[in-house]
């Protein structure tokens, strides 16, 4: 599917009151689960191998390559549901984003997203930018995956990063508030869903203020489960939420568990008589 066919299936979604949900999916149980259960958008990403192995969201090993090797199983379950890579674009060892793109085009992904990111990690950022990487170079991805008649999704931690990929041709943006809590190895949060909300609206506004035609969706920190996203969404002009833990890590450990203790609460046949 290109991106004009699914922009428009978006601002249908939109038009009826409905949130777009955009669904982080790392196995094609997952993902065909995703699709059977509604999801607009379908997004895989490297880091959500480490949530199948149990593990904190954490990104290791060559991430581009991942996403595409993640490519051949996610759709080959999914029938009609646009499949988003995640694509970095500062990876050192693939310094032309062209034939990278290349890449991500052949895989069958129907867009892109910029993940692993710079926005939210401000240590690597001044690192990278000190080499010639950068920020920079994830607008650059934007920019060049939208010319070529991609979706283009980019998450943003600033208000000056949405304005960029805003400006540089971003059909969605994210608002990343953080790694998301809760769950056996969630991240902690102290603030309120009221103030993950506050700013995520600063971010919103700047790159509405950009590109009005901007789609705005939220992602992370507080906004674990559907009650969170709930309250949110009110409390901002986002039309709809980004899961990734929300959707593959957490209900996975929660219905598990409750399966697994559920059995081994079973009788035998001789005691229940």
């Amino acid at each position: 599917m290109r991106r004009q066919a699914i922009l428009e299936a978006l601002r249908r979604r939109i038009a009826t009151g409905q949130a777009v949900l955009a669904a982080g999916c790392s196995a094609g149980i997952v993902a065909r689960s995703a699709e059977e259960g509604g999801a607009d958008l379908i997004v895989v990403y490297s880091t959500g191998r480490s949530r199948l192995m149990g593990l904190p969201t954490w990104r290791f090993g060559d991430s581009n390559q991942g996403t595409l090797e993640m490519s051949s199983e996610i759709l080959n379950v999914v029938s009609t549901t646009p499949v988003i890579g995640g694509i970095e674009a500062n990876d050192p060892t693939r310094r032309d984003l062209g034939r990278l793109l290349d890449r991500f085009e052949a895989a069958g992904f129907s867009g892109v997203i910029n993940f692993p990111t710079l926005t939210n990690m401000p240590d690597q950022r001044r690192r990278a930018e000190m080499v010639g990487y950068g920020f920079g170079r994830e607008v650059d991805a934007i920019r060049l995956a939208r010319g070529r008649g991609l979706l283009t999704m980019a998450y943003v931690a600033s208000a000056e990063d949405a304005a960029a990929m805003a400006a540089g041709g971003a059909d969605v943006i994210v608002t990343h508030s953080g790694p998301t809590t809760g769950g056996r190895v969630g991240y902690s949060d102290d603030r309120s869903v009221e103030a993950v909300c506050a700013y995520a609206q600063s971010l919103i506004d700047a790159a509405v203020a950009e590109n009005p035609d901007v789609i705005p969706l939220l992602h992370g920190g507080r906004l674990a489960t559907p009650d969170d996203v709930r309250k949110a969404l009110p409390l901002t002009t986002a039309v709809g939420f980004v899961g990734a833990s929300s959707i593959e890590r957490i209900p996975v450990e929660r219905a598990v568990r409750n399966t697994v203790r559920a059995f081994r609460n079973l009788s035998t046949g001789s005691e229940q008589t």
